[in-house]
């Protein structure tokens, strides 16, 4: 006669023991349809269609513990301020960034980490500073793009704001900017030490100067070539965060993957990061414990075909969720599911 004694799977036992500690995910979705950064159209449409690729259900499915709340999206007044030499739509930028700042800095001191769908990566200034107000400074940042973002209004050869959020957020470059009417809530605090670039490889000649000179952490695509990924994100921690105490704030372009991974973004830039690349990234991120805000941002669904669209949103949502848990191995099952639908293991098994 058999006798079969089905235990839960010692896999099971751990995932469960981790989540039940309280190492539970708190999610605050914030959408900023902003398109002011760059000249193309489009890319303010980015949150929804990423939304509307179910993002949301999935967070939620990754581990029951997973609380996702979407705080809906940002609008904001035009302030009456001035505008600056050489930096297109500034009114707009200035007002805009204002109240992403509010919103990041209230999802944050709510205990959720943030997640802001943009949008032109200008919304990175406004991100940043919430989240450096809400963790009193104590943040450092993995920026993943093709492009550095560090020219400032007199290097530009644009005037694009979306290519000066990192020069408009760090400490060493503040003398290098005019007086900015409408920013005083802005205060260019974080040191570029504890900054880091992964997938470089559209880098002005001004960027790469402030890079050599400040040595700034920036590792290019030849550097993810000849090292791998996974130990470039684990250099790149060690060296902004090496005592591994800051929150973790990852401003994510989708333009740093490969333009056949991402062909619908404004500035695609051929030989950049596999998609599996990408997400490796934002799982040893999630290993860390502490991210404390992400920002996913260039998603244009007016460029390109709707194919190249579904491959570029498809491709957001992936990072995106690798980046609060879920694995490429498989979801566990819910904990609150009958004993007997559980498999049975080799050991739980006496004959």
């Amino acid at each position: 006669m058999c006798e079969m004694l089905i235990k839960i799977p010692r896999v099971l036992q751990v995932f469960t023991k981790h989540f039940h500690n309280g190492n539970s995910s708190k999610i605050g979705v914030l959408g900023v349809p902003f398109n002011k950064g760059q000249p193309k159209l489009g890319v303010a449409k980015g949150p929804k269609v990423i939304r509307d690729a179910g993002l949301i259900q999935k967070l939620s499915e990754i581990h029951e513990l997973v609380d996702v709340k979407d705080y809906g999206d940002v609008s904001y007044n035009i302030n009456e301020v001035k505008e600056i030499l050489n930096m297109k739509e500034y009114p707009h930028f200035a007002s805009c960034n204002l109240e992403v700042s509010r919103n990041v800095e209230k999802i944050v001191k709510d205990g959720r980490i943030c997640l802001t769908l943009g949008g032109d990566h200008s919304i990175a200034v406004g991100t940043v500073d919430g989240h450096i107000k809400a963790k009193t400074e104590n943040i450092c940042i993995l920026w993943i793009d093709a492009h550095a973002d560090l020219n400032t209004n007199k290097t530009s050869s644009s005037g694009n704001v979306h290519g000066m959020p990192m020069a408009l957020l760090a400490r060493e470059l503040s003398d290098y900017w005019p007086y900015l009417p409408g920013m005083d809530w802005q205060k260019p605090v974080i040191s570029i030490r504890n900054v880091a670039y992964i997938g470089l490889r559209s880098v002005d000649s001004y960027e790469r100067l402030v890079i050599d000179r400040l040595g700034i952490t920036a590792f290019g695509m030849e550097d993810v070539e000849n090292y791998g990924i996974n130990t470039v994100v684990k250099m790149a921690l060690d060296r902004i965060d090496p005592e591994g105490r800051r929150s973790i704030h990852v401003s994510y372009d989708i333009d740093s993957l490969d333009s056949l991974e991402a062909p619908s973004t404004g500035t695609s830039v051929r030989g950049g990061l596999t998609l599996r690349e990408g997400i490796h990234i934002m799982e040893t991120i999630h290993k860390t414990g502490r991210l404390g805000a992400m920002d996913l941002v260039e998603v244009n669904p007016s460029i390109g075909s709707e194919k190249d669209v579904n491959r570029t949103v498809e491709a957001a949502v992936h990072v995106i969720l690798a980046a609060f848990g879920h694995s490429r191995r498989g979801l566990l099952p819910k904990t609150s599911l009958p004993l007997q639908t559980f498999p049975p293991t080799k050991e739980s098994i006496k004959i």
